[in-house]
């Protein structure tokens, strides 16, 4: 089932949307204000480059297996309305929407979409302001003011959530049970860590903690996700769709020998290459119908992040046709990375082992232009803000369950997934 507020009707509320050049300043993020609510903090960004949105212009909300196409003919029939003066014409530029997505079909979580009423973004050196209103009028152009500096939280306390370590264990000995029976070949069972601040938690600061610590990632947050996502899902930019897949996990010690030696191992490891070819297979498998050619690199690399190391694919391919970033991503939506093998039987597991309602976590998370260009990647190392407490924060991690998975391993392979979000909530500013 789908909503569709009456102040979000593309036919009622036709958007004027102005794209001006900017010189380059400061870091995107940077240019957040403090003066709007964690909840409309908007960003997508990878090394200085991306965009950065606030406030709402236009939202849409909508839940259920129809989500991603509710979600997907809103934004067309936005974008045919909207009179958009754009000076840039870059993807990106013009009118533009965030949108995250929860992961299972019957999730409590709506999936979102929102209209910023400013973006900045900044693209191979080149930066713009991008501003939007349903006024029948061209909105002004203006540099934002200086943004106040976000503060850090204080006094944060870590409590279990919904799957405590001891339940999660369990869940993953009865995973390698089901896998040794042939239920799956391969099952991502999750589990969540609750925080809470004694004062509401800035997004601005968990952003700008993310993006110092993990450059190689895309620093999001949309609606009150905040993270830090090592894996594109899925990117259309004029024609040319990539993927990243990330499958296969060892942490690591801190020590750059020792850990050279961990990430050659990775590399070798037979439970992890399996793991990742379920991962690669899956993502090529629904790229297929779309793309007219396609490259699948033979062997995977090994990401090294500050935390962990993964195997990672780079999958690219040429669009045969005009589908949208998101309908490529609801295609794609669940992968192996985050569901299993095969699928529909990996997700009625996780519905019965895991005990939680993942909402946006693992689901899709990203942007799009009104051409359908875009970039989403799979809501992980993220947490959601509580919307009732904005003190409070739900931390979520995630490992792939095989047939030579080890529940103590797995462990304390989601307590290193977690850190990331953890760091960025206790430490203090460099």
């Amino acid at each position: 089932m789908s909503s569709l507020p009456a102040s979000s009707s593309a036919a009622a509320d036709a958007l004027v949307v102005r794209s001006v050049p900017l010189p380059a300043g400061r870091a995107l993020l940077e240019h957040l204000p403090g003066d709007v609510p964690s909840s409309e903090v908007l960003s997508w960004v990878r090394r200085g480059e991306g965009l950065v949105g606030w406030g709402q212009a236009l939202g849409f909300t909508a839940t259920g297996p129809e989500r991603f196409a509710a979600a997907d003919a809103w934004w067309r029939a936005v974008a045919a309305a909207a009179v958009v003066r754009d000076d840039v014409r870059r993807p990106g530029s013009g009118l533009v929407c965030f949108g995250s997505f929860p992961f299972a079909d019957d999730s409590a979580e709506p999936a979102r979409l929102v209209v910023p009423s400013c973006v900045l973004a900044r693209r191979d050196g080149r930066s713009w302001l991008t501003t939007v209103t349903p006024e029948p009028h061209l909105p002004p152009a203006e540099p934002p003011s200086a943004a106040s500096e976000p503060v850090a939280p204080t006094r944060v306390v870590f409590a279990d959530g919904a799957v405590p370590l001891a339940d999660y264990a369990s869940a993953v000995s009865e995973a390698v049970r089901r896998i040794a029976v042939g239920e799956v070949d391969k099952v991502v069972l999750a589990r969540d860590l609750f925080a809470s601040a004694d004062a509401p938690i800035d997004a601005r600061w968990l952003l700008r903690r993310l993006a110092e610590r993990y450059e190689n990632t895309w620093v999001f947050a949309v609606a009150g996700l905040v993270g830090a996502t090592p894996e594109l899902l899925v990117r259309r930019d004029q024609g040319l769709v990539t993927s990243r897949v990330l499958a296969g996990t060892i942490r690591r010690t801190g020590d750059d020998a020792k850990d050279l030696a961990l990430a050659a191992s990775l590399a070798r490891s037979s439970k992890d290459l399996e793991e990742h070819e379920y991962a690669v297979r899956s993502v090529a498998e629904a790229l297929a119908p779309h793309c007219s050619s396609m490259n699948v690199p033979e062997a995977p690399f090994v990401l090294h992040l500050p935390n962990v190391m993964h195997l990672a694919t780079d999958v690219a391919a040429v669009a045969a046709d005009d589908v949208s970033s998101l309908a490529l991503a609801a295609s794609l939506h669940p992968t192996a990375a985050v569901g299993g093998t095969p699928t529909a039987d990996a997700v009625r597991l996780i519905g019965e082992l895991e005990h939680m309602d993942r909402g946006r976590y693992a689901g899709p998370v990203g942007w799009m232009d009104a051409s359908g260009d875009g970039a989403w990647g799979i809501a992980l190392r993220c947490g959601a803000l509580a919307a009732e407490d904005p003190s409070q924060i739900r931390l979520y991690a995630g490992c792939g369950i095989v047939a030579g998975s080890d529940p103590e391993s797995e462990v304390a392979e989601s307590v290193a997934k977690l850190v990331p979000m953890r760091d960025a909530l206790t430490s203090a500013a460099p």
